[in-house]
């Protein structure tokens, strides 16, 4: 999940024979911690409303999560608190976390997860490696470890990842005259960062008027971090200077610009998704949640007309994990949602309703995943199968406490040249000054 970019598991037998009920599979993850009886049975419990506050879209309303809980649950209430924007999510639950106000449930985003599970943050959240049904080995190894702080303490589950693909019109491809299949499209710039932007520059050689061929240099500037080892830290310490993939990203997102391929748009600001309606440009970096706002925001009209290939390489761009606070009134009822909400079924209904790719391994041998393809987006390309090769190809890398900010400051830096018209050189030194100044 993210600015829009999901694992429990008694045992696989328990899911598999329980599945076609929703309560008895509810009872198989029920959490073990309760102080008054199986948190995963309604009989004779208490009514209680638990609030789960997340940003962006999670999916759970919108793939009938929560009233499934609800109608196998009839003591518990589930009310969604949601705020569109990470950002200022993340703003309202650090002071939450100081002055009340929390939620039974906390989504926590992958950019935030280094600094949650901090020493100065991580006792505020539960471990939820003692959950029963919770087991280490069914989510992926480096999810897993992204929540586990350094004395073995699990604070959040993994909801989705953002294995990255392309996303692109095949009508503007068309038009500009470059294949449109999505194997055909892929192999135009596989491996190789340089090679997209290469084929930028072949699009707006003939490109449909009035269109560009990005969005905006700031999502193949993530886009490019994303795929790499070697990110904004190193060794726990901020290296951001000294990184390649920084300096490369970078160097290819002022190519980008000088050669006219971005729109320069702000992700997720209204022009941005404005943009998609008015077909304004030709490719989109599209980690899995990002199909969600294609969907909403490109409209009816242009469906059929988004297609989807395999990025230039694999990599993480978002995700997300559930988190239950220690200052929770409903810990125990909290803890066996959250391990209800991220099993692979739950995880691959989310996937097809609004693209969130599920980070338990255990969904990408469903066919509700591999066999999925995306109606609304190039609905003859294998989407499932493009997104779990790409997440089971992601290497892990380190994040650090402030990877969010970072990334926000890098896209602003790009702006400055997108839209303010700086200079490569004067762009860089101001974000490195705004960073240097704010980010320890």
């Amino acid at each position: 999940m993210s600015e829009t970019t999901r694992p429990r598991r008694s045992a696989l037998l328990c899911a598999a024979v329980l599945a076609s009920t929703a309560l008895l599979a509810t009872a198989c993850s029920s959490s073990g911690s309760s102080s008054s009886g199986d948190a995963g049975s309604s009989a004779g419990s208490a009514k209680i409303t638990l609030t789960v506050g997340d940003f962006g879209t999670f999916g759970y309303k919108e793939a009938g999560l929560f009233d499934a809980y609800m109608a196998a649950h009839p003591n518990i209430t589930i009310k969604e608190d949601t705020t569109t924007g990470e950002a200022d999510y993340w703003t309202a639950l650090q002071t939450h976390l100081s002055g009340g106000g929390l939620d039974d449930v906390q989504a926590l985003e992958v950019g935030r997860i280094a600094l949650a599970t901090s020493d100065a943050l991580s006792n505020s959240f539960e471990d939820l490696s003692k959950v029963k049904g919770v087991n280490k080995g069914d989510y992926l190894p480096w999810k897993w470890q992204q929540a586990t702080t350094q004395d073995g303490r699990t604070i959040g589950l993994g909801t989705d990842v953002g294995p990255m693909a392309i996303c692109y019109r095949q009508d503007l491809f068309q038009q500009a005259g470059l294949p449109a299949d999505p194997a055909a499209v892929t192999a135009l710039w596989a491996g190789d960062w340089a090679k997209f932007v290469q084929v930028g520059k072949e699009y707006q050689a003939k490109a449909p008027k009035g269109t560009f061929f990005m969005d905006s240099a700031t999502g193949m500037f993530n886009g490019v971090v994303s795929s790499s080892t070697s990110q904004y830290y190193k060794g726990g310490k901020l290296d951001y200077k000294n990184s390649p993939s920084v300096k490369t990203a970078w160097d290819l997102a002022m190519q980008a610009d000088a050669a006219g391929e971005s729109a320069g748009l702000k992700e997720f600001d209204t022009p941005w998704q404005t943009a998609f309606a008015n077909s304004s440009f030709a490719t989109t970096v599209c980690p899995s949640w990002q199909q969600a706002n294609i969907q909403k925001f490109s409209g009816d009209a242009n469906s059929g007309k988004w297609n989807i290939a395999q990025a230039p390489a694999a990599g993480n761009w978002g995700g997300s994990f559930l988190a239950v606070p220690s200052a929770g009134k409903h810990k125990a009822e909290a803890e066996a949602l959250v391990a209800w909400l991220t099993a692979p079924e739950q995880q691959a209904k989310v996937f097809q309703k609004v693209g969130n790719i599920p980070s338990n391994q255990g969904a990408y041998s469903l066919t509700a995943v591999t066999d999925f393809k995306n109606p609304y987006i190039g609905p003859n390309a294998p989407t499932g199968q493009i997104f779990s090769t790409a997440a089971k190809a992601i290497q892990p890398a380190e994040t650090g406490p402030h990877a969010g900010d970072l990334q926000s400051d890098f896209s602003n830096g790009i702006l400055l040249v997108e839209q303010n018209h700086k200079s490569a050189t004067d762009a860089w030194n101001t974000t490195v000054q705004q960073i240097d100044s704010s980010v320890q």
